[in-house]
């Protein structure tokens, strides 16, 4: 792949492991400055060494922990460029009724408002140099009923329906100014979490799909499908460039009510 990222500094939430850990990988490949966060010491300093990187523990979800570890990255990398929201969480794995109320709304603290305050700190600055970029890390749980995979709770789904519609709001405020918010759906990767949920037979889609979707986001190339919803799997990103301009004006790839 040819989408050369030199000079361009990345973070990326969640990258200790799974798919944050491969899109930190691809970054670096592509010649990115790349810091990596997590909540897991080890699996951060891990992945940091591994490629080269900038490894910070921090939770995303402590609005504390994410202005320390945007300003150590500016400070030690320079100016961000991307950010990858990547970080997120399932959920307890028991039915409805033995959840508690707090259990529920940590994957709403972790997957949603994580992302805001992640965005939150680093849009002002991606404004005041005229240019940035970000990809929230979605799922087809958002949209598809999973009523077969009780396993990932009633929160999941709703906290990546909410990022989707929170990037959509971000895109149309923030293109216009030169920020470009991104939707992806990695697709099924068989990560630690995913093995937890489903089963060995299921679906599983190519690891390094997603982290080849982001490396081109990054590259500015797609900055026109800014907001819409882009799967690593069934979408071929460079056709949708391509139809870039009938994608915007029929409003595909976006989740709507059709009637």
């Amino acid at each position: 792949m040819s989408d050369r990222l030199d000079g361009q500094v990345a973070l990326v939430t969640g990258g200790g492991r799974g798919i944050g850990r491969l899109v930190a990988a691809e970054l670096a490949d592509a010649g990115a400055r790349v810091a990596l966060t997590g909540r897991t010491r080890e699996q951060v300093e891990d992945a940091a060494g591994e490629i080269g990187a900038l490894g910070i523990v921090g939770d995303v979800s402590l609005e504390e922990d994410v202005a320390r570890f945007v300003a150590e990255t500016e400070r030690e990398l320079g100016p961000i460029d991307l950010l990858v929201n990547n970080a997120g969480v399932s959920g307890r794995q028991m039915p409805f009724e033995d959840e508690s109320p707090e259990d529920w709304w940590h994957v709403f603290e972790i997957n949603v408002r994580g992302a805001y305050l992640c965005c939150r700190a680093v849009v002002p600055e991606m404004l005041a140099r005229g240019g940035g970029r970000i990809v929230n890390v979605g799922s087809g749980a958002s949209y598809i009923p999973l009523s077969g995979v009780p396993a990932l709770g009633t929160a999941y789904g709703a906290t990546k329906a909410a990022l989707g519609r929170f990037t959509e709001a971000l895109a149309v405020e923030l293109s216009p100014r030169g920020v470009f918010a991104f939707l992806i759906s990695p697709g099924l990767v068989r990560t630690d979490m995913a093995t937890s949920v489903f089963p060995d037979d299921a679906p599983w889609t190519p690891p390094e799909l997603a982290p080849r979707l982001v490396r081109v986001l990054a590259s500015g190339r797609a900055d026109a499908l800014a907001g819409r919803y882009l799967h690593a799997e069934h979408d071929d990103v460079e056709e949708l460039i391509r139809r870039a301009d009938e994608i915007v004006d029929q409003d595909l790839n976006a989740i709507r009510l059709r009637r």
